[in-house]
């Protein structure tokens, strides 16, 4: 009997997503975000670290421009790229420090959107939950997806009626992530490092 009303109990979520499947939903969610990605997606991360605690990112990226502000140990650090330089303000010690970048452009290190794109790949995708005004997923990494990279669950968040997604929390190797406050619409100056905001600072450019 109980496994009757658990059956019951899920056919009246699936039913709730009116009649469309978790992977239906999270298409159109992806395909919303393709169509503002020209805006530019801000989004606060939260990384939670044993020992260590949580530290809180909030980012705003816009093409191959991104710039994230991050808080640790009370002391807040700002950092823009464009894809070939970097650079960071330490609000500390009142310092800039300029470099090239690394290891590829800041789309790639923007790739927190990524995560929103592709989810049902390799993975199997259930209606958890549901409210008045949100979906809730819960997605499980299949036996035969063999990417050591990808997580093994994936809880994701999606709004009714526009689908944008509202969070996604995954853990991996011990580190919790969770992607929040989802947003669209990034200017050029948000993005883009203007020495005469700090002319006190000193400049260290190490190019």
């Amino acid at each position: 009997m109980k496994r009757i009303f658990a059956l019951l109990a899920a056919l009246v979520l699936t039913i709730g997503a009116f009649g469309q499947s978790p992977k239906a939903i999270i298409a159109k969610m992806e395909s919303v975000l393709e169509k503002h990605e020209k805006e530019g997606i801000v989004m606060t991360v939260d990384v939670k670290v044993p020992i260590v605690g949580t530290m809180t990112t909030k980012s705003w990226i816009l093409g191959d421009k991104m710039r994230m502000e991050a808080t640790l140990a009370g002391v807040k650090v700002i950092t823009w790229t464009d894809g070939k330089t970097e650079w960071t303000y330490n609000t500390k010690t009142n310092k800039v420090e300029i470099k090239k970048m690394e290891g590829g452009s800041s789309s790639d290190s923007g790739g927190d959107t990524e995560l929103f794109i592709g989810i049902t790949d390799g993975y199997d995708v259930t209606l958890s939950k549901e409210t008045d005004k949100v979906w809730y997923f819960t997605c499980t990494k299949m036996k035969t997806n063999k990417d050591k990279d990808d997580p093994k669950k994936i809880e994701l968040a999606v709004a009714k009626g526009n689908y944008y997604p509202v969070k996604l929390s995954t853990k991996m190797s011990g580190i919790t992530m969770t992607m929040r406050g989802i947003s669209f619409g990034v200017s050029e100056k948000q993005v883009t490092f203007n020495k005469s905001d700090y002319p006190t600072a000193t400049i260290e450019d190490k190019r």
